[in-house]
């Protein structure tokens, strides 16, 4: 296998891999959520700080400057 083929297969295995998390993340009742530092996107390095659900580790919203101070302070 060359190795465009095998980066094509994996792309193919990271989609279905996505759809399948977006789908068992758009069935979650997020319940419980936490403030936690999360990639701003999938190619980046930058964290960002957001809630998150800590059963399905969906980005649920953002945080206010009180509880941003809070999660940075421990």
């Amino acid at each position: 296998m060359g190795i465009s083929q095998k980066i094509a297969a994996l792309l193919r295995k990271r989609h279905n891999i996505e759809k399948e998390i977006a789908k068992l993340q758009k069935s979650c009742k997020h319940s419980v959520k936490s403030v936690k530092q999360v990639r701003e996107n999938v190619d980046s390095s930058s964290l960002i700080i957001r809630y998150v659900c800590d059963k399905c580790s969906m980005i649920l919203g953002y945080p206010n400057q009180q509880e941003i101070k809070k999660y940075l302070n421990g």
